[in-house]
């Protein structure tokens, strides 16, 4: 099973029609689930001390929902780039090998807490440019479908 967790909810309906199409898509091949958590009012006049803070709350919220025996993925910044054959291939040799309970997270505006960082076995960086949390739901979205099409030898990746 794939699991998301994130933080924050899909605010615009156009948005999220688009996720909810490619999550529909994926029901092919993979069973799904996302988790929504909670994201922390963050205004921009926090101290460094008061965003760490935040971090630390939804990093709580987020293991809350991550069991000992899933393989974690964090879309990070600080991560490691793949393109979709890259990733794709990396996806197909977790599951080669066993990993089937995989849960990708998308932390809040202000990152990730170090627990959480330090709970992940994979740091996947989707581009150097950077993406609003919402739009990053989308592409991941739309990165693992086209993983399993490349995968199935299926067209729709070029």
């Amino acid at each position: 099973m794939i699991k998301l967790v994130c933080v924050g909810k899909i605010k615009e309906k156009s948005m999220q029609s688009c996720i909810d199409e490619y999550l529909k898509r994926l029901g092919a091949y993979t069973k799904l689930k996302v988790v929504e958590v909670e994201d922390v009012m963050a205004p921009q006049k926090n101290s460094d001390a008061q965003n760490e803070e935040v971090k630390i709350k939804e990093g709580h919220r987020i293991l809350a929902h991550i069991s000992p025996d899933e393989f974690v993925i964090l879309l990070d910044l600080h991560g490691k780039m793949l393109d979709s054959v890259e990733f794709s291939k990396y996806m197909s040799d977790l599951r080669t090998y066993g990993k089937s309970d995989i849960t990708f997270v998308i932390g809040g505006s202000l990152g990730l807490s170090k627990d959480v960082v330090e709970r992940a076995d994979f740091r996947w960086k989707l581009s150097d440019l950077t993406f609003t949390h919402q739009l990053t739901r989308l592409l991941w979205v739309e990165q693992l479908y086209r993983s399993y099409k490349i995968a199935n030898n299926e067209p729709y990746h070029k």
